[in-house]
Formats: structure tokens, C-alpha cells, sequence
């Protein structure tokens, strides 16, 4: 079979977790602050990467096979995938990742999509918008605008970010992989390993950092990033917080800021797969900017999120991110900017947390990603 698949798409460690059933699908989980149980909403995704929440709580899911669903609030899974996608490159960790709603989706009916696409001889991360129909032929997106392009291309299959965050003033985030070749990472005139910052319809801000350079990209927001896979905005400063895989040891929780070099591959806490080598010149360098958090040896992070619910008060202002290695939830308390503790639940008991996210309502939704992928559902436990 083809290495490349092409298609137009329609189709620290805290208190030890406890398992314990409930009820059919329904489990209870001992946690240091809430009693929690967990529901599985919904299974047979195929390695379900992205999760969005529409107005009225129903669920946007990407399967990076190349299919977009929608799920209810209850998680009966719709039979028909959503039509109108683009030209999806499935080659090795790529494929349909993230999904986004723009922040006025009722009025609007946006939705962004992140994913690998080709580009020149190879694939490079990608985002399109397009409207939300919901017709008697079956939901698809319509008016399908590419709105960004990483180049140059790559025949890599690993490491194409593809998280897609919107801040209060409007503005989306995408993150960036290296492309598994690390001194892209440093290059200002090269989209791999970056941080993008652009208008909702693909425009520029005049304010990035490099938006009036000659010798670098005018969507760039911030370098030095090997593989961003977790991005969040904070709720009260509305900055972007971003989870990043390090190699060997070192993936980083960041502050993500205008114009920062965060280091990679010239400064990391990770070292070279197998060998245990050093990578670049050490931990720390002037002008380069330390991460807020690290985790040696890895857990490598991925969905991230800033719990304000009010069905776990004693969370909130906590952040939420899923860990493929492990396959847990991990919980952060901060003390400002500052990570204070760390929990991790759910070890080894569902599979590869993709993808966190907050419902309307309150409850924590996760994504595992899997052949036979599942959608959980994080509520309270009855007493």
C-alpha cells in the first residue's frame, strides 16, 4: 500500500488512580480533589485527533483518517460524515487533526480545520475554514476557503502541530511542528517549528512581531518550538499556554509570546532518542526563553485546556492536558504563572488522551486516540 493515502473527504505522580465499576460504561475514579466518574459517550472513532463544541453542545470530532463527525450532546454518533473537506495527506502521524469554531460560529457558522496536506513534492500542515450546512443531503462544510500553508514541504510524516486556538480579540493561533528536521525550528523565514498568529480569514497582523521583516514570515508570532500539541487560552490574560513534545525527556509547558525563541533545538531539557546524547548547547541560553514547566522523562502532551466549569470547583483555574504516554489526564495547579502541583489520573485505563476539552456544561470531554477511539465524559460522582 502507498505510504500516502489522498482523498476528498467525506468520510510528579499523585495519589494513585482507582478503577472501580459503576454502572455499564459508567466508571468511578478516586481523585485528589473530586469524586469522578467516567462515562464512554461514544467508540469506533478512528484515532479521533480534534474536539469542538457547537452552541447548542453538540460535538465536532476529527478522525485523522480523514473524517469529520458530529456527535449530540448524548453521543449518538451521526452515520454520515461531514462532506466538503479538502485534499487530506494520511502519511504517518498526519492527517485531519485539529478543529476550531470561530468564537461568533451562531452568526457565522465557521469551522477550521487543521491538517496534513500536500504540498510541492511532499506535506506540510494546512488550515481551511468553511460554513456548516445541515441540508436533507447530509451536514458538510460549504464555501471552503485555505486560509494558511506551511512551506516549504516536507516527506516527513511526523511532527505538524495543527492546533488551533482563537484569543478574546479574534486572532488564531496555529501551531507548528519542525518537521522532524530541528534547524527549521530557528529559521525566522520558515513556517516548520513556529507558532502562527493571523486574522481570522488568513490576513496577518500588522502587529506580529516580524510583520514588517524582510528576512522573516509575517505570520510568525514565535520560534524555536519542536511540536506543539497542546495550546489553550488563558481565561483572564488571554494569552496562548502550549504544551510542546520534547525527544527524549523535556516536553514543555510554555507561555507563548510575542517574538520568544523558545530554544529548540539550541536549548532543551531532552536529549537524543536511544543514545541519551546531548542535543544543542545545553538547558538554558541567553535570549532564549525557559519553559514554564518540563516533564523528564516524558509523558508527551497533547489536548490542553483551562478548567472554569462549576462542576469541579475546586479545579478551577486548573489546566487539563491529555498525555499519549501513560494514557492519563494531568492535572496542574498554578500559583500565577507558576506550576505548583501536578495529579495524574486515568493512568493506563482508557488509552492515548488525545484531546481535552471543557463542555458548556461543565463536564471534562476526552478523546483517546485509538483504532477503536473513545469519547469520555469527566463528570461528578454521586456521593
Amino acid at each position: 500500500m502507498s505510504r500516502l493515502l489522498f482523498a476528498a473527504v467525506l468520510a510528579a505522580i499523585a495519589l494513585p488512580t482507582l478503577l472501580q465499576p459503576a454502572q455499564a460504561d459508567v466508571l468511578r475514579i478516586a481523585s485528589e480533589k473530586h469524586p469522578l466518574q467516567v462515562s464512554i459517550l461514544a467508540q469506533g472513532l478512528a484515532h479521533p485527533w480534534g474536539l469542538a463544541f457547537l452552541p447548542d453542545g453538540r460535538m465536532l470530532v476529527t478522525e485523522r483518517p480523514g473524517r469529520l463527525r458530529l456527535i449530540s450532546r448524548s453521543g449518538e454518533l451521526d452515520p454520515r460524515s461531514i462532506g466538503g473537506l479538502p485534499p487530506i495527506a494520511v502519511i504517518g502521524q498526519g492527517g485531519l487533526l485539529d478543529v476550531a469554531v470561530h468564537p461568533d460560529f451562531a452568526r457565522n457558522r465557521w469551522v477550521y480545520l487543521a491538517y496534513s496536506g500536500p504540498e510541492g513534492q511532499g506535506y506540510a500542515t494546512q488550515v481551511v475554514r468553511g460554513r456548516l450546512s445541515e441540508g436533507a443531503a447530509g451536514p458538510r462544510l460549504d464555501n471552503l476557503q485555505q486560509i494558511y500553508r506551511q512551506r516549504p514541504g516536507s516527506s516527513a510524516g511526523q511532527h505538524f502541530g495543527a492546533r488551533l486556538a482563537f484569543d478574546p480579540q479574534g486572532f488564531l493561533y496555529i501551531t507548528q511542528g519542525d518537521r522532524g528536521d530541528m534547524q527549521r525550528a530557528q529559521r525566522p523565514d520558515d513556517l516548520a517549528g513556529k507558532i502562527i498568529r493571523l486574522h481570522d480569514d488568513g490576513r496577518f497582523p500588522a502587529d506580529n512581531p516580524w510583520a514588517s521583516s524582510k528576512d522573516a514570515r509575517a505570520m510568525i508570532y514565535s520560534l524555536g518550538n519542536r511540536n506543539v500539541q497542546g495550546a489553550a487560552i488563558h481565561p483572564r490574560t488571554g494569552e496562548l499556554w502550549a504544551t510542546e513534545h520534547g525527544p527524549q525527556g523535556g516536553d514543555e509547558l510554555n507561555i507563548i509570546r510575542a517574538g520568544r525563541n523558545y530554544g529548540w533545538p539550541v536549548i532543551t531539557y531532552g536529549r537524543n532518542y536511544g543514545l541519551g546524547t546531548a542535543i544543542g548547547e545545553g538547558t538554558h541560553k541567553s535570549g532564549m526563553t525557559q519553559p514554564q514547566y518540563q516533564w523528564t522523562p516524558s509523558i508527551a502532551p497533547s489536548g490542553l485546556v483551562f478548567y472554569q466549569g462549576n462542576a469541579f470547583p475546586a479545579w478551577r483555574g486548573n489546566l487539563l492536558l491529555g498525555a499519549l504516554k501513560y494514557q492519563m489526564l494531568v492535572r496542574l495547579e498554578l500559583d500565577g504563572e507558576r506550576v505548583v502541583h501536578e495529579e495524574r489520573l486515568l493512568k493506563d485505563q482508557f488509552g492515548r488522551i488525545r484531546d481535552v476539552r471543557v463542555g458548556p456544561d461543565g463536564l471534562v470531554y476526552l478523546l483517546t486516540d485509538e483504532d477503536d477511539g473513545k469519547l469520555l465524559q469527566l463528570a461528578p460522582a454521586a456521593d
